[in-house]
């Protein structure tokens, strides 16, 4: 590959996987995407891996999907034909079955986020098991502004709570770490230069642990949020997602309701 946008590393039973793309805020195009899918499917099937951490390089997480138009002319959607049904297909594979995959890999997984983790971003950290949080991190989700009702991957509800979801969406603000806590999305905050050694510290504490019990705790817990209808709730709201694009697309000719410019402009603010 011609870049790195994901970086992969094993230390002491321990699968470091990075984001790689400091200059454009760790922003998701289809390659990164992929190179993460692979790094998380080397993680899963090597035996020596116990834990998995998800990290990323520079002073943000991500700043979700990326909407230049080099990265929009990469998107396999063909522009000129059936572009909500090719969007679909796209988001389907991309980011609902993804998330579902990394989300069930019968291995913990830790998400270490600083800076600003919006939008797509959270698709990235919300299959994970637990998150530690910079002190200086910040979550949003300002889809709303391009006319949808949030990102592909509806965690909303599920990690911050009903209310609190319904604001986040309404106003596009973003939540502090240290709310973020409170509402139980994030599991500890820490100094933005501690970040990286108190998320080795508690990846290398799991890793202690026998492999099948983490997975069946694991499970157990998946299960039971799966029970209460959480992977259920995902699908449907994808479903909503789409019917988003459609409605932009009917009214705009595009399947977002504001132009790239505004949308970058609001992500930039957010």
């Amino acid at each position: 590959m011609a870049e790195d946008k994901i970086l992969y590393r094993v230390e002491d039973n321990i699968a470091v996987i990075t984001l790689n793309r400091p200059k454009q805020r760790n922003a998701q195009d289809l390659d990164l995407i992929l190179q993460l899918d692979a790094a998380w499917t080397r993680a899963a099937e090597d035996k020596d891996v116990k834990v998995i951490v998800l990290n990323a390089n520079g002073p943000h997480f991500s700043a979700g999907h990326d909407i230049t138009q080099e990265a929009m002319d990469q998107a396999p959607v063909d522009w000129q034909g059936e572009v909500i049904a090719d969007l679909y297909h796209s988001e389907t594979k991309h980011y609902i079955d993804l998330g579902r995959k990394w989300r069930n890999i019968p291995k913990p997984s830790i998400a270490a986020v600083q800076g600003a983790c919006i939008a797509a971003g959270l698709m990235l950290i919300w299959p994970c098991d637990l998150i530690i949080a910079a002190d200086d991190a910040r979550f949003s989700d300002p889809v709303v502004m391009m006319g949808i009702g949030g990102v592909e991957y509806h965690g909303h509800t599920w990690e911050f709570g009903a209310r609190k979801a319904k604001e986040l969406l309404f106003t596009s603000d973003s939540v502090d770490a240290a709310t973020a806590e409170q509402l139980g999305m994030v599991n500890k905050v820490v100094a933005v230069d501690e970040l990286n050694n108190e998320t080795m510290a508690m990846a290398a504490k799991i890793a202690q642990k026998p492999a099948f019990g983490l997975a069946m705790a694991k499970r157990a817990v998946n299960r039971t949020l799966d029970i209460m209808g959480q992977d259920n709730a995902i699908e449907q709201v994808f479903d909503i997602h789409q019917l988003g694009h459609g409605n932009a697309q009917s009214y705009t000719g595009q399947p977002i309701m504001v132009d790239l410019g505004g949308m970058k402009k609001g992500l930039k603010d957010s």
